[in-house]
């Protein structure tokens, strides 16, 4: 009685072990699946596009998967992406990613400059900064919504078809995206900003922006699953603000949409704060241009009715642009 109580013991032991081992080889197959599809869904943030249908592509250098058994984490020595189509390719620095297990549909990751960008054009870019981070939260396989936050960025340009160079500065830089049903909502927000163009005087301080946009029809923008990017989109400018400080604030609102071909059309409200302080500004910058400005900022005064604020519709028809729909601005290229 006693040895078939020992077996029967010994059995269950045996069994239980063994559930065990099979639940722990299960949540192991199961984690290293999670962390694959981790590598999926951060490459599409990177390189929104499907590796195996698109041109575009991106790969992780030296990859490495981290954090077993509580966290998923993905981590890369180097991440580069190659768009074949438009002649497009660019590197990064090292890449960190992590999701928690209980919570896989929320990812985290950091990418570290050096940041180079070149095209077939001729356009060069190189970036550093000090800090991005981002998070992306998923749904049903693609991006819901996303999150970039950007400090201390430092990024030249060079064109050499043109013998024209520019830099950018920023000291922190924010971009937030979300699908809203069908549509695609944007925001952005920059502070501490500094451009400066070759052989351009160097006259304009550190100013701040913020812009506020959805487009019709393009969540699908966000991962890469809309593949026909802005061409043929509409969508609404809630707000687009420039503040270069003293009070010089312009704001940019209204409906567009691009035609096939790329070229911008829609009317917007353009409106345009101590006017006194921009045309001070703009005769620093330009001073071969100081009687043409005066003589803008005379009809803008006259359009306020003596105020120092005005308000004009900008109007843009196929990439030209004019003020009312009777003073040219100039063209805008198609993107």
């Amino acid at each position: 009685m006693a040895a078939s109580s020992r077996s029967a013991s010994g059995k269950k032991f045996w069994l239980l072990g063994g559930i065990i081992l099979l639940a722990i080889a299960l949540y192991t197959a199961g984690w290293f699946y999670a962390a694959h599809q981790l590598e999926k869904t951060v490459l599409k943030a990177i390189t929104p596009k499907d590796k195996e249908t698109a041109a575009v592509t991106g790969q992780c250098q030296d990859i490495d998967f981290r954090g077993y058994p509580f966290r998923i984490g993905l981590f890369c020595s180097k991440v580069t992406v190659d768009d074949r189509s438009h002649g497009i390719s660019a590197s990064f620095g090292e890449l960190r990613s992590a999701a928690q297990v209980y919570q896989p549909q929320h990812i985290v990751w950091e990418l570290d400059s050096p940041a180079e960008i070149r095209d077939a054009e001729g356009m060069a870019v190189n970036a550093e900064w000090k800090n991005m981070q981002s998070s992306l939260v998923t749904k049903s396989g693609g991006i819901e919504r996303s999150s970039t936050v950007v400090d201390g960025l430092q990024a030249n340009a060079t064109f050499s078809r043109t013998d024209q160079a520019m830099s950018l500065t920023a000291d922190h830089t924010e971009a937030h995206l979300r699908q809203n049903g069908p549509d695609l909502d944007g925001a952005f927000s920059f502070s501490g900003a500094v451009i400066t163009i070759k052989d351009w005087p160097n006259v304009l301080p550190k100013f701040s922006g913020t812009g506020d946009v959805t487009l019709a029809g393009k969540a699908g923008l966000i991962d890469g699953s809309d593949g026909k990017g802005l061409r043929g989109s509409s969508g609404e400018l809630r707000n687009l603000a420039a503040d270069l400080g003293d009070g010089r604030i312009m704001t940019l609102t209204g409906p567009f949409s691009f035609n096939d071909q790329g070229y911008l059309s829609g009317k917007f409200k353009l409106k345009i704060s101590e006017l006194d302080q921009w045309r001070k500004s703009a005769k620093a910058a330009f001073p071969d241009l100081g009687k043409s400005i005066d003589s803008v900022s005379k009809l803008l005064k006259a359009m306020a009715i003596g105020s120092n604020s005005v308000s004009v519709d900008l109007v843009v028809d196929q990439g030209q642009a004019t003020v009312s729909g009777f003073i040219p601005l100039g063209s805008i290229p198609p993107i």
